[in-house]
Parts: structure tokens; C-alpha cells; sequence
């Protein structure tokens, strides 16, 4: 049995095998009347479908010709020597555009670190830094940690102690929130898996 890890590897794998297959042999056409027929066949069957849904608009259905074609080149990687309707892509510049390159997308920063809090926790504790009232503002710390140590013990399902959040919720404000020398104490991780239960 064949493996596709043993075979030749897909240079746009949207197309599949047989595409990459015909155009191999498309390339190894020596009259270019023929070869010219052949890329014309492949372009029709790369078409597919979608043709029907250009044909209203000109414009966009030569702009998706336009790409077809160019897309039978990089498959062909370059070798196919035939006469498109459309001016022949540039290797070098396409590769440039990063139009088959993409560049890595950035993750956000709360999916990275401490991700199990949760994008709205930030949020929070950008706005309790800003609150100008003191009671309110230390009231907002207190509701922040205890959501900290409930999206704590909903990921890792364990016990969690308070000094743990207190370090999270410190280094996730950058040094503005400390409550690791406060007395009160947060909610119970028993109270917090009891109520958890009852959801289920």
C-alpha cells in the first residue's frame, strides 16, 4: 500500500494528486499545440463549480481566470512553457506579495500567558486600576480575584491557594493590584466545585 508521506509532495494541496499529476504530465508534452490544450483542460476542471457563480460578473470571473492560471504555474513550478491568456507570474515577485507565504499570525497575548483567565479578566482589572473610588476599587480587586480562582479551578479542576491567585492577578496588572498582605481571604475551593456541580 502507498503512502501520500512516500509520494511527491503537493505544491497547493486544495487541488489534490490528480491536478499535480496532470500537469507533470502536461509538462512532458512536446508539441505545444497539444500541451496549450492540455493546460486548457486543467484550467476548466480547476474551475469547477465556481464558474457558475462568476459568470454574471465579468470582471470578478476574469480576476479568478486570472488567478486559476497563475496558480497552474506554481504547481507546475515554472516548467510548464505554454501561452495563457493572462501575462505569465513572476516567480520572484509572487514569492515577495507572501501571496502562498503567509506570514505567522501573532497570537493574542492573553492566549500565551495565563490563558485560562481569560481575556474579560484583563479587561477587568484595567478597569478597577482606573476606578477613582477606594472602596469600590478594592471591592473590584476582591470580585477580580475570586473570578481569577473560578476560571482557575474550571481548567485545572483542583485545589488553588490564594497566595497563587494574589501572584497571577499582581503580575497580570503589572505590579498595580497587590493583595498578598490583605487578611481577607477568597472564596473556598469547596464551595466553588459544590456550585460548579450543580450546572452539571
Amino acid at each position: 500500500m502507498e503512502y501520500n508521506t512516500n509520494r511527491f509532495k503537493l505544491v497547493i494541496p486544495e487541488y489534490g494528486r490528480n491536478i499535480h499529476k496532470m500537469i507533470d504530465y502536461a509538462i512532458q508534452i512536446k508539441n505545444r499545440k497539444e500541451r496549450n490544450r492540455c493546460a486548457w483542460g486543467i484550467i476548466k476542471l480547476m474551475t469547477g463549480s465556481v464558474q457558475t457563480k462568476f459568470k454574471k460578473s465579468i470582471p470578478h470571473f476574469q480576476h479568478f481566470q486570472h488567478k486559476l492560471w497563475n496558480q497552474l504555474f506554481i504547481m507546475s513550478k515554472y516548467q510548464l512553457d505554454i501561452d495563457p491568456p493572462f501575462p505569465k507570474p513572476n516567480s520572484k515577485e509572487i514569492y515577495k506579495k507572501n501571496s502562498y507565504h503567509p506570514k505567522k499570525v501573532a497570537y493574542p497575548e492573553y492566549l500565551t500567558n495565563f490563558r485560562y483567565y481569560g481575556k474579560i479578566i484583563r479587561d477587568m482589572i484595567h478597569v478597577a486600576i482606573r476606578c477613582k473610588n477606594t472602596k469600590k476599587k478594592e471591592g473590584l480587586f476582591y470580585a477580580i480575584a475570586n473570578t481569577m480562582k473560578k476560571n482557575y479551578l474550571r481548567w485545572n479542576k483542583s485545589i488553588v491557594e490564594d497566595d497563587v491567585i494574589f501572584k497571577d492577578l499582581k503580575e497580570l496588572s503589572k505590579g498595580k493590584i497587590c493583595l498578598m498582605k490583605n487578611t481577607d481571604s477568597l472564596l473556598q475551593c469547596s464551595h466553588i466545585l459544590r456550585c460548579k456541580k450543580k450546572y452539571y
